[in-house]
Parts: structure tokens; C-alpha cells; sequence
């Protein structure tokens, strides 16, 4: 039996990696998936995948979802999203906010321009979009806020910004389920190790990714996580041990 039937999902950067693969897993357990994210076209950027390619991937395998191109650190481009998604498939239940980036510049060569955009995307973008959806979600007394953290939030490696801006999405996760458990709605945090994507893959060619975890296996995990409702499952920062003692290894 399909775990999320008749549940509607918003996923932020979903046009690959993680993203893309908790998209297509929520699909496949029944949802509608609006897959949001900047590329609508190949060969906007350095990386493979766009938002209608994700829409593509998961019509293929019988599910229903619809391509929304949205900048998450834009609020009218956010405010528009959560509206239009509304307005098609009546409601919203679950919201992934995945849509994240990096930069690699060591402390003393970052420039403003890079910090502030590490800061917009992963911290601001989780922010706007939580509480674009939260008083939807607060007036029909559910619904299920995921956001991404990363082992960069407690292993000190490679990007600063990015392990600052994960470290703080896991105390806004926190803080945010609190506020959020009196109105049945469940925030959690997803902290994946480190995983092999298309950005691995293409700017990290030297690096042994022997072990390395998989966006298929993070993207079954999130389809369980959004199963859950606050009364089961809210506040919790759970990475792959804690999500083996609560569901079981998945396939």
C-alpha cells in the first residue's frame, strides 16, 4: 500500500541529486510532487537535470507531478510557487526544502557575493519557503516541513558557509517543530553523510567516493519521514543510524 496517497509534496531543487530522488520516492508511494528549482532548460548551468526531466522521470513510473521553476531566495518567486500549487492540486502536505549549494574558496579568499549566496540559498530559501507554507498548513491543522542538513554541520570540512548555513537550518528545525507541534505539523531534518551527485561527480572527479551514500536511498528515507505526522515523529535532526532504528535498512 502506498504510504502518501492523496498527499501533495513541494520539493525544492529537485531538478537532480537528492532532490530529484526524494521527488521520484514520494511519487512512487502516491503523491502529487510539485518539482520546483531554477533549471528549466539544459545547459543553464554546469550540471545535468531540469525540472521537467524530474516531471518526465516520474510520469514514466505512473506518478503525478508538475514542474514549477522557482528561485528560492526570491520571496515573489516563492510566494508564486506555493500559490500555484495550491491552486492546482487544492492543498499542501509536505514541503522538502532541499534547493542548496556550495562554494569551495577556503575563508580568506571567500568574497561577500559568495558567502551572501551560500547564506540566501540554504538558510533564507528553507526560511521563505517554510512560512510560505506554514499558515496554509496551520489552518488545516497538518502537515510535514522536511528541511536538508548536511554531517558538514558538525564535521568541520570543506565549506565553511555550507556547514554554517546546515548547523543553523538544524536549530531552525528544532526551534521551528516546537512552534509548529501544537498545530500537528511536523518539522524534521534529513543529515545525509557524504553522497554521491551529479556536483560530486562533476567537480570532485579525484575524490574516492567508495561507500558513499546514495540519493536513492536518502530519497526512500524521505518518503517514510513524510509518511510520519507530529504526533509520531517531529523535531528530530536524523541521519542514516537514526533512520535504520526507526524504519528498518532500505532496498
Amino acid at each position: 500500500m502506498q504510504k502518501l496517497t492523496d498527499q501533495v509534496a513541494i520539493i525544492t531543487g529537485a531538478s537532480r541529486g537528492l532532490g530529484k530522488a526524494m521527488a521520484v520516492e514520494l511519487a512512487k508511494e502516491g503523491a502529487s510532487v510539485a518539482v520546483a528549482a531554477r533549471t528549466v532548460e539544459a545547459g543553464q548551468g554546469p550540471l545535468p537535470g531540469t525540472i521537467h526531466e524530474t516531471v518526465e522521470t516520474i510520469r514514466k513510473l505512473g506518478g503525478e507531478a508538475r514542474a514549477v521553476q522557482c528561485d528560492v531566495t526570491n520571496e515573489n518567486d516563492v510566494t508564486a510557487m506555493v500559490e500555484q500549487v495550491k491552486k492546482h492540486y487544492g492543498r499542501i502536505d509536505i514541503l522538502i526544502n532541499n534547493a542548496g549549494i556550495t562554494t569551495p574558496e577556503p575563508f580568506l579568499k571567500l568574497t561577500t557575493k559568495k558567502w551572501d549566496l551560500v547564506i540566501e540559498v540554504n538558510l533564507k530559501g528553507t526560511f521563505l519557503c517554510s512560512q510560505a507554507v506554514l499558515s496554509h498548513m496551520v489552518e488545516r491543522k497538518r502537515g510535514h516541513i522536511i528541511n536538508l542538513s548536511s554531517v558538514l554541520a558538525k564535521t568541520v570540512k570543506f565549506s565553511i558557509p555550507y556547514g554554517a548555513t546546515k548547523a543553523a537550518i538544524e536549530r531552525l528545525t528544532l526551534g521551528l517543530a516546537k512552534e509548529m507541534k501544537k498545530h500537528n505539523i511536523a518539522v524534521n531534518a534529513l543529515c545525509p553523510d557524504f553522497t554521491v551527485t551529479e556536483a560530486v561527480t562533476a567537480f570532485l572527479k579525484e575524490v574516492d567516493t567508495t561507500g558513499w551514500q546514495t540519493p536513492e536511498m536518502w530519497g526512500k528515507y524521505a518518503a517514510l519521514v513524510a509518511a510520519q505526522d507530529a504526533e509520531s515523529l517531529t523535531g528530530r535532526i536524523l541521519d542514516e543510524p537514526a533512520l535504520k532504528k526507526l524504519f528498518g535498512p532500505v532496498v
